[in-house]
């Protein structure tokens, strides 16, 4: 508990709570009418003002012309008798209550808000309370003056915090400061720190540790000078005096613990954004809320929500040009940040919101937020683009968004494009042009022009969506499912605000409402045990297992087919002894009907079946095999096979999974096939008696073929598949981690674009089969927007575990060409779009940081936005692996055509 001073409370015992009140009123409203610049307001945490502020309203009527912050903002305390508040205490506003023994030197945290954690009391009112209750500590804070005209008030509550670096010596110290201190006071305090006089020295704008500029203009502010929050600060020593102490100390905090006396407001509280004050002082920027003159005129004591411009922190950007102004971290709000910056750097966004588009704001539709959020949203715009470097502390537009999307509140770090997702739907909800939205029903293709239809579906979308965003953000592209029962072909228009491309590092393996994934162990190039039961523990997998998967039909009442692979142990003669051969490679396995009698034969087939895909071209002469009716596939060079390391994820696709009733010739290559005996010792040729039966035990759950591969046959097949298995996953020691190879941007547009199987979770449903079909699915860019967004999806989530791809995209800065990407040729213009503003993800999950980089249209320049700091960039710089949301900006047709 921080030590408090205790006042005489002689005057207060004989005032009744109503008597309280009315005399604070009163002195309120005489300081309301005096306020100036230089005056002291008081930080009392919110906790007590609440009690006191319960204590005086406890006998009020709720009468709407006698308005207190009870009967404001809170439920009336009823005619229950609350009990005096006790000695004011400050202590859950600072960080070490047990070192508040002054009234200097006290650090706040660094996260309050106004009215949350806070409220701020002129002088006179602080005086009388604390007379009153006695208590502390004391927080005081100065009146400045703020705004474009610099004739609006404003409370600084987080003054500047800078780093004095003394050269040559090195010391250093870190200092509070406001902002509007000249330089001269600056020089004075640094040589009080220092025990050095003016003339010794040289004080240096150092900002990132550069000489930026001489700061020898002794009458300018430090706002002036382009001084930023938590920048250093170079004093140049120029005449050492032999012996003396430069610094007291290489780490120090000044503090200045009188902020009535004249010179600098030294203070220690870690800077934060400074809100408004109002009661004659205007809501500004660097600005924080207290009471407001209508609730004094009304008789209320505390501060209410204004629609007032957005506080900022003391923080400034560099550049002179507008547009360059940086948005203050108000703790893990980088995501919403980084988003921000690239919306408002959108020219039709900017010039919009810059211009009166009040008029356009939809203030009844019930799937917006009655324009709030287009209005947090413009003021921050306008904030953003007005002439000046201070950053903006986004609070007021980060309150807003946790009231319509709570999922955003607090101060998590949350997925940017989300949010971006979420501010394009509700910003266009907020401004839709639509007050009455029509029924339409949409109409399938029926076989009609693509053209037609395309332009039918979207009549019917801006019948229903007209807004800005649309104008600026929504394209349109073909969906084509087509029935793998009835080949239905369906085809349908839709809007789409952005486009989220998979970054796919593998090639994929589809799968169908009909297949499953088989798990095996394999030891020894033998399989050693099928991982099918789901109560199996994870413990019994080691970490060096090697475990394969194989794609296999679903099917009841089935055995296992295993091929195994072997080859001759070096040295041996050309003749096929059994005891030369060793197995080698991945096996091979098929599921197999035990409905019917297991036919030699029928084993024959599915064998070839199986490794047909891997027969050489040359090798597909169509033969006859005797007693046995079989049909060849043609020969894939690509055979779905992969496998891999210690506990691997491998994937094994065998074609052979068709009952074979066709009376086609085949390839007679036969190969040499053992069929294994139940106890493993003995070995049958399977070609002889193909059409006899196949004795299993009942017990017994696989049938073991080995197939002999010697060299006359590697020439005819190709085997390197089963040696060569790609790895999904190889377990071992983390590693420094190689960058990746990069990918296309056309190569992620081309996957996303690819047809592709439904996922059974989301079927469709045939409106000619009458049931729900796992359709294939194919998209087609149709109509491109003005801004084109694209979301790199690096992020993947389970229930278990979120993983981020840190593949290197290459993206185009310049001529993003998509004019064979649109299927729609109704435009013979080129489709070219240049990169303008893109989103960063850098680090891991959960612990990374966003950034932007954004060009500056009107300099041609590229700039780099990490939070309050902004900062010139090459272009070369711009690309990297953390990118993640791009914004490409259409290129005119002049300048389309002049690029040709």
């Amino acid at each position: 508990m921080a030590a408090v001073s205790m006042r005489s409370r002689s005057r207060s015992t004989e005032l009744s709570p109503e008597e309280e009140r009315i005399l604070i009123r009163d002195i309120a409203l005489a300081a309301e009418a005096n306020s100036k610049e230089g005056d002291i307001f008081y930080l009392l945490t919110q906790r007590w003002w609440q009690h006191w502020i319960d204590y005086v309203n406890q006998d009020q009527p709720n009468n709407p012309n006698d308005v207190s912050f009870v009967s404001e903002h809170y439920d009336s305390a009823g005619s229950s008798t609350l009990k005096r508040p006790a000695g004011i205490d400050n202590s859950d506003l600072i960080y070490d209550a047990a070192s508040a023994d002054t009234n200097s030197g006290i650090d706040i945290h660094d996260t309050l808000l106004e009215g949350r954690d806070y409220v701020l009391l002129p002088q006179e009112v602080w005086n009388q309370l604390h007379t009153w209750y006695g208590g502390g500590p004391t927080l005081p804070r100065k009146v400045i003056s703020s705004g474009l005209s610099q004739t609006e008030m404003a409370v600084e509550v987080y003054p500047l915090r800078l780093q004095l670096l003394v050269m040559p010596k090195g010391d250093r110290s870190i200092i509070r400061i406001s902002k509007k201190e000249t330089i001269a006071e600056l020089h004075r305090s640094a040589c009080d720190i220092f025990d050095l006089s003016m003339e010794q020295v040289c004080i240096w704008d150092y900002y990132g540790r550069r000489k930026h500029a001489l700061m020898n203009d002794m009458d300018k502010t430090l706002d002036d000078a382009n001084i930023q929050m938590d920048q250093d600060i170079l004093v140049e020593v120029l005449n050492p005096v032999n012996g003396t102490t430069l610094g007291r100390s290489t780490s120090s905090v000044r503090y200045n613990g009188s902020l009535e006396k004249e010179g600098a407001s030294v203070l220690v509280e870690p800077s934060k954004s400074s809100l408004s004050i109002a009661g004659g002082l205007s809501a500004t920027k660097g600005a924080s809320r207290s009471y407001s003159v209508e609730l004094i005129q009304s008789q209320g004591l505390i501060a209410r929500e204004l629609d007032t411009p957005y506080g900022t922190i003391g923080v400034s950007t560099r550049g002179s040009s507008c547009g360059l102004t940086g948005l203050q971290n108000l703790g893990n709000t980088c995501f919403m940040n980084s988003a921000i910056q690239c919306l408002v750097h959108t020219p039709e966004f900017a010039r919009y919101f810059r211009e009166d588009y009040h008029q356009e704001i939809n203030w009844q539709n019930p799937l917006g937020m009655v324009g709030e959020l287009a209005l947090a949203f413009g003021e921050l715009l306008r904030k953003l683009w007005a002439p000046g470097r201070t950053p903006v502390a986004p609070r007021p537009f980060k309150t807003k968004l946790a009231r319509f999307a709570p999922q955003f509140s607090g101060y998590n770090q949350h997925d940017s494009q989300e949010l971006l997702a979420f501010l394009l739907d509700g910003l266009h909800e907020d401004l839709n042009r639509v007050k009455h939205k029509p029924y339409i029903k949409s109409r399938d293709a029926d076989g009609r022009p693509d053209e037609d239809v395309a332009d039918e579906y979207w009549a019917n979308h801006i019948a229903r969506n007209d807004s800005i965003i649309v104008d600026v953000c929504q394209g349109q592209y073909k969906s084509t499912l087509v029935c793998p029962i009835c080949n239905k072909v369906s085809v349908t228009f839709d809007p789409f605000m952005y486009l989220s491309l998979p970054l796919q590092s593998t090639t994929t393996r589809t799968m169908t409402h009909s297949e499953k994934l088989l798990l095996v162990e394999i030891q020894h190039h033998m399989i050693q045990r099928f991982l099918e039961d789901p109560l199996i523990s994870l413990s019994t997998i080691k970490d060096d297992d090697h475990l394969a998967a194989f794609k296999v039909p679903k099917l009841a009442n089935t055995k296992y087919l295993q091929l195994i692979h072997r080859r001759r142990e070096q040295g041996n003669s050309d003749s096929q002894i059994t005891s030369g051969w060793k197995p080698y490679g991945t096996p091979l396995v098929l599921p197999i009907s035990c409905e019917d009698e297991i036919i030699g034969g029928n084993i024959l087939m599915k064998v070839h079946k199986m490794l047909s895909p891997m027969l050489r071209t040359k090798s597909l002469e169509h033969t006859k095999i005797s007693g046995v009716s079989s049909v060849t596939e043609g020969s894939d060079p690509s055979l779905d096979l992969c496998s891999g390391g210690a506990c691997t994820d491998s994937v094994v696709s065998n074609s052979a999974n068709k009952d074979i009733t066709s009376s086609k010739p085949v390839s007679s290559l036969e190969l040499p096939l053992q069929l294994v005996g139940e106890n493993n010792n003995t070995c049958t040729d399977l070609w002889v008696g193909v059409e006899k039966a196949i004795r299993l035990a009942s017990s017994s759950t696989s049938i073991l073929i080995y197939v002999d591969w010697s060299q006359k046959f590697l020439e005819k097949y190709d085997t390197h598949y089963l040696e060569n298995l790609p790895e999904v996953f190889k377990y071992g020691p983390v590693t420094k981690k190689a960058r990746s190879e990069p990918l296309s941007l056309y190569t992620c547009l081309e996957a996303f674009l690819r047809e592709e199987p439904l996922v059974p979770e989301d079927m469709w449903y045939c409106p000619q089969c009458k049931e729900r079909r796992q359709a294939s699915k194919k998209l087609d860019l149709w109509r491109l927007p003005e801004v084109l967004v694209i979301h790199l999806k690096r992020f993947s989530y389970s229930r278990s575990m979120k993983h981020k791809l840190e593949t290197f995209v290459d993206f185009p800065i310049h001529d993003f060409d998509l004019t064979n990407y649109v299927a729609s040729k109704k435009n013979a213009r080129r489709q070219l779009y240049e990169l303008y503003a893109l989103t960063n993800h850098i680090g891991g999950m959960g612990s990374g940081h966003y950034t932007a980089h954004i060009k500056l249209l009107d300099e041609n320049r590229w700039y780099s936005f990490d939070d309050s700091c902004v900062s010139p960039i090459n272009e070369e710089e711009v690309k990297s692996g953390a990118a993640y949301v791009l914004f490409y900006r259409r290129v005119t047709t002049e300048d389309a055509d002049a690029s040709c």
